[in-house]
């Protein structure tokens, strides 16, 4: 079964983030971005190329370390909420729409 990767790094994003600010621990949120990483990376790997991997797995952890200096000009959440979004919609366009076809 394929995963949908666009999913899959918005959704780690969101509830590393949230579990993180949760519990108190950011280590916790930290995993659950590794984890979800590791899934799309793997799914990118085995969808698309070399280049549109890596540029997919910049993008995921670019995404993350965007997300601290924006939530300091428009909040934390619109902050995790655009780069989920933006994350997403690459995951979808490079790799997953590829797959459906």
């Amino acid at each position: 079964m394929r995963l949908p990767t666009a999913a899959v790094t918005a959704g780690s994003l969101i509830s590393g983030w949230q579990l993180a600010r949760r519990t108190g621990i950011r280590p916790l949120g930290g995993a659950v971005l590794a984890v979800g990483g590791v899934l799309a990376g793997r799914e990118w790997a085995r969808k698309t190329n070399v280049p549109t991997t890596t540029a997919l797995v910049a993008t995921y952890v670019g995404a993350f370390g965007l997300s601290h200096p924006l939530a300091k000009k428009i909040g934390a959440w619109p902050s995790v909420l655009v780069v989920s979004a933006v994350t997403a919609a690459a995951s979808y366009a490079a790799s997953d729409r590829r797959a459906s076809r």
